[in-house]
C-alpha cells in the first residue's frame, strides 16, 4: 500500500479470505461496468469532506428478495440522526470552520452480503484501474470523473455486517466507526484495526443479564439467539458467565436460522414448551425475530407464560411488540445507558415530505407511519386505502419515542468530526478550508486523531476511546439513564 492509500486489487489476493474474492472480481471490472454493477439509492449530500453511513433502512426480504419492509426506528431514526448531526456540524462556527462535511449514505437492508457490495460504492476512489484500452465512438479516451473519496464510514447497525464491511475498509485505510455493534469480535484489535464503536460489547450485556436473572431468583432458563455473530457470540458470553457463576442451568439453547422457513418460529416455541418450567427466556436476536418469537407465542395461547430478558435490539423499541403488547408484558430489555437528545426530537418531529427531500427513503417511512398511501403518477389507489395529505405530522398524527440508538449516531458523527478538526489544526493551520495536505485524507493518519479525540457528546458526557467501563444499563419498558463512555 502507497502512502496515498492507493491500492491495485491484484495486491489485495494474497491477504482477502475467501468471503471477499467475489469482491475482488467485481473490483476488477472495467470502469463503466463495474459503476453499472455497484449503482444503487443512496442519500448524497455534498460535501468538502464526505462520510460513509450504513443503516438498515429496510429488513431482509423474504426468499429470493434482498430488502423488505422500511424500518421506522432502526432505520429512519438512525439515518436521520446522522443528517442532524451534520446539520449541527456544519452550521457550528468553531468545529470544522470553512469546511462542510458531506455524506454518501447507503441502506444495508440488513443484509451483511449486501452491504458488502454497496460497500464497494466507498472504496471506488482508492482502485487504481487501467483504462487505457478504454475508447469513446470517435476514438478520443473517455472522462471518467473521479470517485468521491470517502474518508470514514458511520455504521453498520448489525454484528455481522459491521464485520463484513470491516474486512474491506481496512484494506484501504478506512476508518469505520459503529453505533450499534456490540459483538465481542469487533473487540480483536488485529483483524479488525479501523473499526471503533460508542456502544459496549455484548460480554457486559451478558453480565447484566446474568445479574437480571439472579436478581429473579431463577436458576433455570433457555436461550434464544438469530444466527451470526451478534445473537451466537451474544449468547455463548451469557452461557460462559452464568457457568463460571454458577447457579443457572441452560434449559434449551435455540438457534433462529437466517432465512427462516415457514414455521420455524412455531418450532421454537414448540421446542422451549418441551421445558415448560423455564419460563425465563434470554434472548440475543434482531428485532424482526424478536417479532415473530411473540407471535408465535401468542398464537400458541401462551401469552403470559414466558417472562424475557432481552438484549439491546430490543431495547426500548416500539416495533418488536406492537400489537402484541400483551406477550411481552413482564419483559426486561437491556440497553447501552443513554439519554434522549431533545434536539433530535425537536428536528425530527418537524420533518416533512416538503423539507425533507434529501432522504430518498422518507416518502415511504412516511406511509407506514401514517398508515396511508402517496398519489404517484401511474399508480391508482385502492378503494381501502387511505390518501395521505401531506399535512400529517410526526408525533401529532402518529406515536413517537426516540430510538435508543440515536445518540450513539450522533456521538460517531462528532468524533469523526473532531477528529477530522484536529487533523485539520495540525496539518491545515491557519487555511480557511482543506490544504493540500488533507487531499486527500490518509486514512491512518485520521484513526489515530479517531482515536485520540475526547469531547462532551450529544449527552453532555465524556466521549473517548480505548476506555474500559461498564456501560449497561436495565429497562423496564423505556431506559432513562446517560451515557457515560465510549468503547474500541
Amino acid at each position: 500500500m502507497t502512502s496515498q492509500g492507493r491500492v491495485s486489487p491484484w495486491q489485495l489476493l494474497g491477504t482477502a479470505s475467501l468471503p471477499l474474492l467475489w469482491l475482488l472480481l467485481l473490483l476488477l471490472l472495467p470502469p463503466s461496468l463495474a459503476h453499472q454493477r455497484t449503482v444503487s439509492h443512496s442519500i448524497k449530500i455534498e460535501g468538502d469532506i464526505t462520510l460513509g453511513g450504513l443503516f438498515p433502512v429496510h429488513s431482509k426480504g423474504p426468499a429470493g428478495v434482498t430488502c423488505g419492509e422500511i424500518k421506522k426506528e432502526k432505520g429512519i431514526h438512525r439515518l436521520e440522526a446522522m443528517l442532524y448531526a451534520l446539520d449541527q456540524i456544519n452550521s457550528d462556527p468553531d468545529l470544522l470552520p470553512n469546511i462542510t462535511l458531506g455524506a454518501r449514505i447507503l441502506d444495508t437492508c440488513s443484509r451483511d452480503t449486501y452491504a458488502l457490495e454497496q460497500s464497494l460504492q466507498f472504496v471506488q476512489a482508492l482502485i487504481q484501474r487501467d483504462s487505457s484500452d478504454v475508447r469513446c465512438s470517435n476514438g478520443e479516451a473517455p472522462i471518467i470523473p473521479k470517485p468521491e473519496q470517502v474518508v470514514g464510514v458511520i455504521g453498520a447497525s448489525g454484528s455481522s455486517v459491521s464485520i463484513m464491511v470491516a474486512n474491506v475498509l481496512r484494506l484501504f485505510d478506512i476508518p469505520q466507526i459503529s453505533y450499534a455493534s456490540t459483538a465481542p469480535e469487533l473487540s480483536d484489535s488485529n483483524r479488525y484495526n479501523f473499526f471503533s464503536r460508542v456502544v459496549p460489547p455484548d460480554s457486559m450485556q451478558a453480565q447484566a443479564m446474568l445479574d437480571i436473572v439472579k436478581a429473579m431468583g431463577w436458576n433455570y432458563v433457555s436461550t434464544i439467539a438469530s444466527e451470526g455473530n451478534y445473537g451466537e457470540s451474544g449468547v455463548d458470553a451469557f452461557m460462559q458467565i452464568s457457568r463460571e457463576a454458577g447457579g443457572v442451568c441452560i434449559a434449551q439453547s435455540i438457534r433462529i436460522p437466517r432465512e427462516p422457513r415457514e414455521g420455524e418460529f412455531d418450532k421454537v416455541i414448540k421446542r422451549l414448551m418441551e421445558t415448560s418450567n423455564a419460563r425465563g427466556v434470554i434472548i440475543f436476536a434482531n428485532e424482526d425475530d424478536i417479532k415473530r418469537v411473540l407471535e408465535a407465542a401468542k398464537k400458541a395461547n401462551l401469552t403470559g407464560h414466558f417472562l424475557f430478558v432481552g438484549s439491546d435490539s430490543w431495547g426500548s423499541k416500539i416495533s418488536p411488540i406492537l400489537n402484541q403488547e400483551d406477550v411481552a408484558e413482564g419483559a426486561v430489555t437491556i440497553l447501552p445507558k443513554r439519554a434522549s437528545i431533545d434536539g433530535f426530537d425537536d428536528y425530527f418531529m418537524t420533518r416533512s415530505l416538503e423539507n425533507n427531500r434529501r432522504n430518498i427513503w422518507f416518502a415511504e417511512f412516511w406511509e407506514e407511519d401514517f398508515r396511508c398511501k402517496l398519489t404517484r403518477s401511474g399508480r391508482k389507489l385502492d378503494s381501502a386505502q387511505r390518501k395521505c395529505t401531506g399535512e400529517e405530522r410526526i408525533s401529532r398524527d402518529s406515536p413517537y419515542e426516540q430510538e435508543g440508538k440515536v445518540q450513539f449516531v450522533i456521538d460517531a458523527v462528532y468524533a469523526m468530526a473532531h477528529a477530522l478538526h484536529n487533523m485539520h489544526l495540525d496539518l491545515c493551520p491557519g487555511a480557511p478550508g482543506v490544504c493540500d495536505k488533507m487531499d486527500p485524507v490518509e486514512g491512518a493518519m485520521l484513526l489515530s486523531y479517531i482515536r485520540a479525540v475526547n469531547f462532551n457528546g450529544s449527552a453532555s458526557t465524556a466521549v473517548m476511546f480505548n476506555v474500559v467501563c461498564v456501560c449497561v444499563c436495565v429497562c423496564v419498558c423505556v431506559c432513562v439513564y446517560v451515557c457515560v463512555c465510549v468503547y474500541r
